[in-house]
């Protein structure tokens, strides 16, 4: 089996290295309840891609700081009473993905809600505003400015409106729901099931924006963490603010989420992914209080696992 990261036996009880703010829990509260009261100015249009089985929609809504935030929306014609949703979260830099690939969950009878990551590869607006660099990529955006203004937090509060929005309609049971994804994905995925309570069952394939002090002490900031070394390199080239500035993450690190999520967790994991190291992934899986089962693939770099698309799928039929 290969290993470049820590020894299996050795990652599973890792705890990570970021450092957890003092006042997290309640930053995040906070961080909920407004995104909560934020008004959805929700508007729904009819895609011209439809089936004879579900009908497609583009949906928009206004998230934090006024910016307007896309998600396809797919549900089944034939499902006349409450029925179960999943939400999709696609990889970095990515979209929400095509319709088609949404269309198994709705042949099972399920709504499907694929957000699009603000200032990424799809329809959603990213309006900016913030100091300092948007070179590179999204880590530390808004960093210099304080975590009110962190990029990552505005994505983490649009999770929960999508959240909020699926509750609401009348075709959907929000006591069913559950979400997927990989990488970005993966981390949204563990988010959903932090910070949304109702979501019972979620299934991330090795997470992304986990344990950033950690990838950068293995020398692994680079390529999608590359933002990491880049605003060491412009902005604290002698590293006197790096506890500071590792702290400040720590608000957006997903490991420290973890003790929130109340949902059953099938958590998938490649030994060999140097773009998310299994340890930065173990840091979050550690942690987690909650049901649990951990699907290791020692032969997988950072790639689709078909394998975990399948036990997703019956992961989630069940909700």
């Amino acid at each position: 089996m290969g290993v470049f990261d820590l020894p299996l036996n050795e990652l599973k009880v890792y705890q990570g290295s970021t450092p957890c703010p003092d006042d997290f829990d309640d930053f995040w509260d906070k961080s909920v309840k407004e995104a909560k009261g934020l008004e959805w100015n929700l508007q729904l249009e009819r895609s011209s891609f439809q089936t004879n089985f579900a009908e497609c929609f583009d949906l928009y809504f206004t998230g934090v700081g006024g910016a307007r935030i896309h998600a396809k929306y797919v549900r089944p014609l034939k499902c006349l009473e409450p029925h179960p949703a999943v939400f999709f979260f696609h990889g970095y830099t990515g979209h929400s993905g095509t319709w088609v690939d949404k269309l198994n969950y709705a042949a099972n009878g399920y709504s499907v809600f694929a957000l699009d990551v603000r200032g990424q590869g799809g329809l959603s607006q990213d309006i900016g505003g913030v100091t300092g660099e948007t070179f590179t990529g999204h880590i530390t955006r808004g960093v210099l400015d304080g975590p009110e203004k962190m990029l990552f937090r505005q994505v983490f509060m649009d999770v929960v409106e999508l959240a909020e929005i699926a509750k609401a309609m009348p075709e959907v049971d929000e006591n069913r729901l559950g979400a997927y994804g990989m990488s970005q994905g993966g981390a949204l995925t563990l988010i959903c099931g932090a910070l949304v309570p109702e979501v019972k069952k979620i299934a991330p394939l090795f997470p992304y924006l986990c344990d950033y002090k950690r990838v950068w002490e293995i020398d692994l900031a680079k390529n999608a963490y590359d933002d990491i070394t880049y605003y060491f390199r412009k902005f604290d080239p002698c590293h006197e603010h790096e506890d500071e500035f590792f702290t400040k993450l720590g608000y957006i690190d997903v490991q420290n989420f973890a003790k929130r999520i109340q949902a059953d967790v099938m958590f998938g994991t490649a030994l060999l992914d140097t773009t998310c190291p299994p340890s930065s992934q173990f840091a979050v899986y550690n942690k987690i209080r909650a049901k649990k089962e951990l699907v290791v693939y020692p032969e997988y770099i950072h790639e689709p696992i078909q394998d975990f698309a399948d036990k997703t799928y019956e992961f989630l039929q069940t909700l």
